[in-house]
């Protein structure tokens, strides 16, 4: 069964796109005269997603005062010392009945979060299959359409995607990513990145690849990451978003 529940990731202080950033979080930055996450909700409505939790943590009470009713929210305090694995640790309850997890700072086109929901694997990540990656990319390792590793260490000789930021995981499914981000926190890894437990997840149970296949997306880290955003992918997304047939 397709998820009706997203968690978005939003408590980073967003410290690569200051000043931007000072006093306001950066899935508030505007991207088409929208703020990031309204374009995600937006998004998340249209394909059937109409439960959304939200970790908090930097400038919380801006998310809470612009989204107010339309989301649930989870408080990350330690957001300033750990990182989206614990994040997503935190919003682990919420987790058990299946959901699709983003990061707060993906933009793309509203097609991609159904191709992700809809796709017939239980367990599934959208990637941009391809090559020239680069030391920051979170690559991904591939055999076939399923995921083998994980990390912006992995050499780029091995891997064959770019993670987009959005999984989806079933209900049985989340049971096994809760036992890895369980494990993980207790052994310390409070400050690494989700992608961490969903590469010990791959390596117990199927984590299918579902590819963009050129369609626009990005993930807004830097200030010429919203550039792009603004000048190139927005005009992209508005100029497809009711042309391109869903698979």
């Amino acid at each position: 069964m397709a998820p009706t529940k997203a968690i978005i990731l939003a408590a980073g202080n967003g410290s690569r796109l200051r000043p931007l950033t000072d006093g306001r979080p950066k899935c508030l930055l505007e991207v088409g005269g929208r703020p990031i996450i309204d374009h995600q909700m937006e998004a998340l409505r249209r394909c059937g997603v109409t439960d959304v939790v939200i970790v908090v943590g930097y400038c919380a009470d801006r998310i809470r005062q612009h989204l107010g009713p339309t989301a649930r929210y989870i408080e990350n305090p330690r957001f300033d010392s750990t990182n989206s694995l614990y994040s997503l640790w935190l919003a682990r309850d919420e987790l058990r009945s299946g959901a699709i997890v983003l990061n707060s700072d993906v933009l793309a086109l509203p097609l991609l979060f159904a191709r992700l929901r809809d796709a017939a694997a239980p367990d599934a990540i959208l990637v941009e299959r391809g090559s020239g990656f680069v030391a920051e990319d979170m690559k991904v390792a591939l055999n076939g359409d399923r995921v083998v590793d994980f990390g912006k260490g992995l050499p780029p000789e091995r891997a064959h995607a770019h993670n987009v930021g959005m999984v989806k995981f079933s209900e049985s499914g989340a049971v096994q990513l809760i036992e890895c981000l369980d494990r993980l926190v207790a052994e310390g890894h409070e400050n690494d990145w989700a992608p961490g437990a969903y590469r010990e997840f791959a390596s117990r149970r199927p984590l299918t690849a579902v590819a963009t296949d050129g369609l626009p997306w990005i993930e807004i880290d830097y200030l010429e990451d919203l550039t792009r955003a603004s000048l190139e992918i927005e005009p992209a997304i508005l100029a497809l978003d009711e042309s391109v047939p869903a698979r």
